[in-house]
Formats: C-alpha cells, structure tokens, sequence
C-alpha cells in the first residue's frame, strides 16, 4: 500500500500558446482523448492497490485540482496548497509532514503531474519493483533507460545490482553536452532522470533533516501554522516563503547514500516541448498529428493543433502548428524549445496572451471573451446550478447583463430580482452587485462591459463561498 502523490504546480510554458500561466499543461487535454494530464495521472494508477492521492499544487490553481478530480470521480486524501514556488524538495515536504500529522508514515509515490507513458503497464511493473525497496528504507528514484543521445534531460548512473531492474546510484549527472550524451549512450550505465520517486515519509524527512536541516525547519514551521478546510490544506505562507529553493536532487538524493534506481523503458516523456507531444502521439502514414479540424495537404512530420477555426497547411514539413482563439504558433519542429522566449518576450510586453486564455475557468463555472475594443469588453458568463459569483463592485467599469438561458438571482445595491430568458439589468459603476444561478441548469448570461480600465484586477470583493481574498480575479 502506498500514497501518489501528484506534484501539479508548474507552468509549462514551452507549450504556449496552449498552456499559459492560469492554465498549465498538466490542467490540458493535449492529445484529445477528453482527460487531462492530471487526470491520466491519476487514473494511470488504477492497476495497483493505493491510497487516495495527495495533491500539492500552486494556490491559484486550486480551483482547476478541485474540478478535475470532481470529473475524473476521484477524491484526494488532501489538496496541499503552496502560497509560492519553492522548487521540488519543499512541496514533498509538505505532503510528507502533512501525512504524518494525518498519522500516516506511508510510502509515497511522487509524481509529476504532467509525464505521458506510451506503456503505462512497465510503470506500475516499475512501481512494483520499487515498493520492496522503498519498505527497506530506500529512496528510490525511477531511471527512463535511454533511446537517443538527449542534452534537455538529466541523467543517473547505475552503480551494482540490487535486484530486479534496481541498481545503487553511482552519480547524478546534469544535462550534457552531446558528445557526452552519445558517450552516455554508448556505455549503458546512465539512465534518464524521470523525477519520480518513492520512499517513506520518515525516511524522507530524516534524509532532509541531514542534508538541508534549514530547508525541512522552515517547512515544518509552515504546516505547523497552516490552515484547513474541507477542500485545502494551505502552509502558513509568511514562514513557507523563508524556504530555500531547492530541488530534492540537489537537496536530498545527490547527497544520500540511501538511495536507489528501479529502471524502466515505459515510454516515457515530460511533454516539454510541442515536439515531445508529436513523438509520444499516434502519427498517420505521413507521420503528422492533427487535432481538431485540421486539413493538411503535403504535409508530413508535422504537428496542428486547431481548437477554434479551422486550419489548413500546405507544403510543411517538421512544422508545429497551434491554433487558439486570440494567438498562432508556427515553428519548426526542432526550434519547438524556442517557445518559451516568445512567452518571455509577451511577458515583458505585459501582453495578456502571455498568462490568460480568452476562456476562463473560475469556482461558480467559467467565462469567454467574446469581443473587446476601446472602452468595452463583452463575455459569455456560464454559472452552474447553485453557485454563485461574490458580492463585489468595479471602480472602472458599469456592466449588462443579459440572460440566454436559465434563470438568475441578480443583487444590485439595495435591490434584488430575478432574471429568466430574454431579460436584462445594468449595473452601475461603484455599485455592490453579485449574480447567482438558483436553478437547476446552467445560467448564460451575456455580459457587455463599458468604461476606462476593463481588467479582471478592478474588483473589490466583499463576500465570496470560495475563500478567494478581495482582490483575487
């Protein structure tokens, strides 16, 4: 018996413009099978007995972990919230610490959130050879056999055999050059470092206590002092901010003389880039990928990606094409890495592409923006049956609301009424307002924006069921 536990706090930003900062890759549905990398991750685990998983994500992501696992009918053990990004080492000590005060000293599984496996049944093969060795106090890291000379991946050196596909760790060896990767190769004993591990919470904190003593007291400190509620667990985030930023390689297994590798050729890939995606997905006879609706004409080795009009190539060749609703990629497939200067060129722009998608996923349903222009915006505001949105008002902007379908509860100042098809209400600047859906399907409602400044940080929140802080968007 063991815990997974789902890291799913990064920003995976070389694959924009897909993934961007409120919505990363591991939250995405990135090869249409209608189940995001977070869920595959979690489902993946189905073939072996476990406990309910513990999730350690960003706070600002809860609201994505919450719906997920509601779609994919799973229930977590716990949501742990970090309030900022520390790195690896710190967020498995906040799942370790938080299963010990659960009174649990379980084996953990660490897991990245958003890794794809083309064999999935030689990872829990792996995860099986593993649990022998993680209950004798090992830490165990898990090593992707290689299949090319790669430089974007670390790797580890197996020392002597200790059981089946299990070795002692010689060396952990940063990413290389090509010459070395290629000598990496040739030789047989290096691994790809997958960034999965499995050891007991005890024996995890004790390797911390040794090596980053002020790493583990700063954590400690934080979930001493943190905060629950039925959905979260959220670190106290003044003293978790005091945490060094670290890994766990660098902190805990490059310096252990504890640990151990279990090796595995599972089909393993990070999905770090937009030609890691095409390599791990099912290709035609022309060796392309197409989602969505796509028509390629001479077209070969090529990745399109269409999610709101329809795209047509001709004539490419090693291409990645991806089609939002307000940004296009076209790279070829081997500057795919490249990506992430484009986002960091709109993040120094200031340019909203870089971070939000027009469509917006938020506690009480989501938004799109349909259209904007000087001095107006206008969005379709989807509230589920019972939810709400929280009294709050706008300096900057006056709104209309009119509603498509369904039924909403509409607070304006002093005055509350009820709203079905067809009908509309405005709301003033300065004014506290809230709508609600008290119905039993989903309220559209059509929202008209006016005013001088238009962005999601004019909001001034004054009750809200979700725990969100006054000025959150």
């Amino acid at each position: 018996m063991f815990t997974p536990v789902i890291m799913a706090g990064g920003s995976g930003s070389r694959l924009w413009p897909l993934s961007r900062q409120s919505s990363p890759k591991q939250f995405l549905d990135l090869n249409g099978s209608g189940t995001t990398l977070l869920q595959e991750t979690l489902t993946r685990l189905q073939g072996l007995e476990h406990a309910a998983p513990v999730i350690v994500s960003n706070d600002k992501y809860r609201f994505l972990v919450a719906e997920q696992l509601r779609q994919a009918e799973i229930e977590s053990l716990a949501t742990i919230l970090e309030p900022c990004s520390r790195n690896t080492a710190p967020a498995i000590a906040l799942a370790a610490l938080g299963l010990l005060q659960h009174g649990d000293d379980t084996i953990m599984l660490v897991l990245a959130a958003d890794h794809d496996f083309t064999r999935p049944q030689e990872l829990l093969e792996a995860i099986e050879k593993g649990l022998p060795l993680a209950e004798q106090g090992k830490l165990v890291t898990f090593g992707i056999t290689p299949t090319r000379p790669e430089t974007g991946y670390g790797y580890i050196k197996t020392g002597p055999t200790l059981a089946e596909s299990a070795f002692s760790i010689d060396e952990f060896a940063e990413k290389p050059d090509l010459t070395t990767a290629e000598r990496y190769l040739e030789g047989g004993k290096h691994l790809w470092n997958s960034g999965m591990f499995m050891f007991r919470a005890s024996v995890y904190l004790h390797e911390l206590e040794r090596h980053d003593p002020e790493l583990l007291t700063h954590c400690k400190a934080a979930m001493t002092s943190c905060t629950q509620d039925p959905d979260f667990v959220r670190p106290n985030a003044d003293l978790f901010s005091l945490c060094p930023d670290n890994s766990i390689d660098y902190a805990v297994m490059e310096k252990t003389d504890n640990a151990c590798v279990v090796a595995m050729d599972a089909g393993w890939s990070d999905i770090g880039s937009w030609q890691s995606l095409w390599e791990v997905s099912e290709q035609d006879a022309s060796g392309n990928v197409a989602l969505g609706d796509a028509y390629l004409h001479d077209t070969h080795n090529s990745l399109v990606h269409a999610h709101h009009r329809h795209v047509a190539t001709i004539g490419l060749d090693n291409h990645i094409v991806v089609e939002t609703k307000d940004a296009v990629l076209v790279a070829h497939k081997e500057q795919s890495q490249k990506v992430k200067d484009i986002v960091q060129r709109l993040k120094a722009d200031k340019r909203s592409e870089y971070s939000d998608h027009t469509h917006v996923i938020r506690p009480w349903g989501d938004f799109d923006t349909i259209d904007e222009g000087r001095h107006y915006q206008v969005k379709r505001i989807t509230v589920q049956p019972g939810q709400q949105l929280s009294l709050q008002l706008h300096y900057h902007r006056a709104e209309h609301w009119i509603v498509v379908s369904g039924t909403a509860h509409v607070v304006c100042g002093e005055e509350e009424k009820v709203l079905t098809e067809n009908q509309s209400t405005y709301i003033p600047v300065g004014v506290k307002h809230r709508l609600s859906n008290p119905g039993k399907i989903p309220l559209e409602v059509i929202e008209v924006q006016s005013g001088h400044y238009l962005g999601e940080d004019d909001i001034v929140r004054f009750t809200d069921i979700y725990g969100r802080c006054p000025d959150e968007a």
